[in-house]
């Protein structure tokens, strides 16, 4: 699998990804803060705030520095304990981030120590997710999700994303799937023809294939020939009956009434106007 594959990978990760808050809060520690050698089910979020203590994620020790953003990930082992009369005030977030029925931190290799983001822009996301936590008003949940987002974003970008080396022959089975989709977007697909490719039986496929993608096999080839249609109507000056061929539509009128329902225009105006 090359790096443009394995980028493909993640893209298509990170577009289904949902995010859901289930704790976050600003906690003084006490100082019997401590368990060991436990594995949760949920990524975690520590922003240290002042004090100390020390953490294992699996072989990794940290001690962690005030101004400074730990990500413990889902499922892996962990401990943590307080190391001197000061134990740590921070604020922290437990969360899920799935794709399909995956969480993506399963999948990436991410750094588990931040300590170069800015300390009062993340002290004030973490005031407002906090705040949004702890509110009742329907629009919370969303600015809740928003506001982690945003935290995860800080994370990630100038971060090369990384597939973990545990995961890299699963990988090379979903890109097998993505370039036989990329490279057939001209005919029709079906789920029979695209299991046949992993050698798996149609129905165990739909549903490997929607865990790991987050949408159906033929939603994800619809939304793949709406990507490379947009991608014509915008570099090339191909009619709009040869970007329907192009993208596996014998029908122009259908394709344009097709697009207009996916994308929000129809591909003249889409040509034109975005």
């Amino acid at each position: 699998m090359n790096r443009s594959e394995a980028d493909g990978a993640v893209q298509d990760m990170l577009l289904n990804m949902q995010v859901q808050i289930i704790e976050a809060n600003l906690t003084q520690c006490w100082p019997d803060w401590s368990d060991i050698d436990y594995t949760p089910a949920y990524n975690k979020l520590y922003f240290i705030l002042d004090g100390e203590g020390w953490l294992k994620v699996e072989d990794m020790e940290l001690y962690p520095e005030p101004g400074q953003l730990i990500l413990m990930p889902i499922h892996t082992k962990q401990s943590y304990i307080t190391i001197s009369d000061k134990p740590f005030y921070k604020y922290w977030c437990h969360f899920t981030a799935t794709a399909g029925g995956t969480d993506v931190f399963q999948w990436l290799d991410m750094p588990l120590c931040y300590g170069h983001l800015d300390r009062d822009l993340l002290e004030g996301l973490f005031r407002e997710l906090v705040d949004a936590r702890r509110s009742h008003a329907l629009v919370s949940r969303l600015k809740e999700k928003s506001v982690l987002l945003h935290i995860l974003t800080l994370i990630m970008e100038n971060q090369p994303l990384r597939i973990g080396e545990s995961h890299s022959k699963e990988i090379e089975r979903l890109t097998r799937i993505q370039r036989y989709v990329d490279s057939h977007l001209q005919r029709e697909l079906t789920v029979e023809e695209l299991a046949s490719v992993l050698h798996l039986h149609p129905n165990y496929f739909s549903k490997y294939f929607k865990r790991h993608f987050g949408v159906s096999p033929l939603k994800y080839v619809s939304r793949k020939r709406m990507e490379h249609a947009k991608l014509l109507l915008k570099t090339s000056s191909q009619s709009i009956k040869e970007i329907a061929q192009a993208t596996g539509f014998e029908d122009a009128n259908y394709f344009s009434k097709t697009f207009r329902r996916e994308v929000g225009y129809s591909p003249t105006e889409y040509r034109v106007n975005v």
